[in-house]
């Protein structure tokens, strides 16, 4: 079988210190900040020059935590329940030939800081930490296709939950990180699978643990914690 080696370029480092939680595709949740720090191979001021002059990016990275995992030719996609079997390459599922994810994120900004030039953008749906292969410009007219089919995804465009969450609960949230952490849970963490209105989950973002559960499309949050605090 033929290989290949990928240099990583960079990692990107945000709030998503666990996998459940993360958006199922980037751009759900627009306002979540992330990091790119380039490794010392590639801290050239040259490679960034006129980035600034695009609004979006491609990011080619590495499902880092699947590396020891087999891939599988038909897959059970989380949106369909569970139950359905599809083809690998109709899904965008980890669980790949070559773990490679691709996200579309818009850029804020090119900053330099004392890690070397770093680029700042939002809407990643990655890990923190995630090796990234590969930055490329996003081109409009190319890109996107507004009259694109988008097979099983396309029953899944408009669905959210109705997230109840209290004044106090929401009060011990950072408020630059309240209006992140409701449009996560609007998304639905959960494995579509598991629908039992008493099971109450945890999911970690930004050094808070939200403990909610999920009822007829009403997502209540229990609990929230600040794990930072020693």
């Amino acid at each position: 079988m033929d290989t290949l080696n990928l240099k990583i370029i960079a990692r990107i480092y945000n709030d998503y210190s666990h996998k459940f939680g993360i958006p199922r595709q980037s751009g759900l949740v627009n306002e979540n900040i992330s990091t790119i720090v380039f490794e010392k191979d590639f801290k050239n001021e040259d490679a960034l020059r006129d980035i600034e002059n695009f609004s979006h990016l491609w990011l080619l990275w590495h499902f880092s935590d699947n590396d020891n995992k087999e891939w599988t030719p038909c897959v059970r996609p989380p949106r369909l329940g569970g139950n359905k079997r599809i083809g690998v390459f109709a899904t965008r599922s980890p669980f790949r030939p070559n773990p490679i994810g691709l996200s579309s994120v818009k850029l804020i900004k090119k900053e330099k800081t004392k890690n070397g030039t770093v680029l700042i953008v939002k809407g990643a749906d990655i890990l923190s930490g995630t090796p990234i292969f590969d930055i490329k410009p996003y081109i409009k007219y190319t890109d996107c296709h507004p009259d694109a089919v988008c097979g099983f995804a396309d029953d899944f465009q408009d669905y959210s939950l109705t997230v109840e969450i209290s004044e106090e609960l929401l009060n011990i949230i950072q408020k630059d990180k309240q209006q992140v952490i409701i449009d996560i849970l609007k998304n639905d963490p959960r494995p579509s699978y598991q629908n039992d209105p008493n099971r109450i989950y945890g999911m970690c973002y930004g050094g808070y643990e939200i403990k909610f559960l999920v009822e007829n499309s009403v997502l209540t949050v229990k609990n929230v914690a600040n794990i930072t605090k020693p």
